[in-house]
């Protein structure tokens, strides 16, 4: 089965915890995540700059070596991340900010990413939300 993952949740609640662990089982049970996809406040997750508490797993480390490893589309939501001063070197030159937060294996893209993984897979499952 084809799944489509999007994260609406901040780094340090559970359930950017448990879509983490979610897509682990995808990929362990033999199945495929045609693309994952950070919005709204999801978007935290792939900030390099996100620093978890001592005695907190670090999500945003466990997402990248998770998309890394795994060789995963992972697209965070541009106009999300803009709000949110996530950035990567071309935003943060665009817009004359001091530095970037956002860099591989992360692809800054439009919401149409999500609709277009909407269409490639069997499956779209949310994480948080309002």
């Amino acid at each position: 089965m084809k799944f489509a993952i999007a994260l609406f949740a901040p780094a340090h609640l559970p359930s950017s915890r448990r879509a983490l662990r979610f897509a682990e089982a995808v990929i362990a049970g033999g199945h495929e995540i045609v693309r994952l996809f950070f919005y709204q406040d999801g978007v935290h997750s792939a900030s390099a700059n996100t620093v978890s508490a001592q005695d907190e797993v670090d999500l945003p480390a466990e997402w990248r070596a998770f998309v890394e490893q795994q060789r995963l589309d992972a697209v965070v939501c541009i106009a999300a991340a803009l709000r949110r001063g996530v950035l990567n070197e071309e935003e943060a030159q665009r817009y004359q900010k001091p530095a970037a937060n956002l860099g591989a294996p992360w692809e800054l893209s439009g919401l149409g990413q999500l609709h277009e993984a909407n269409q490639l897979a069997d499956r779209l499952i949310c994480f948080g939300g309002h």
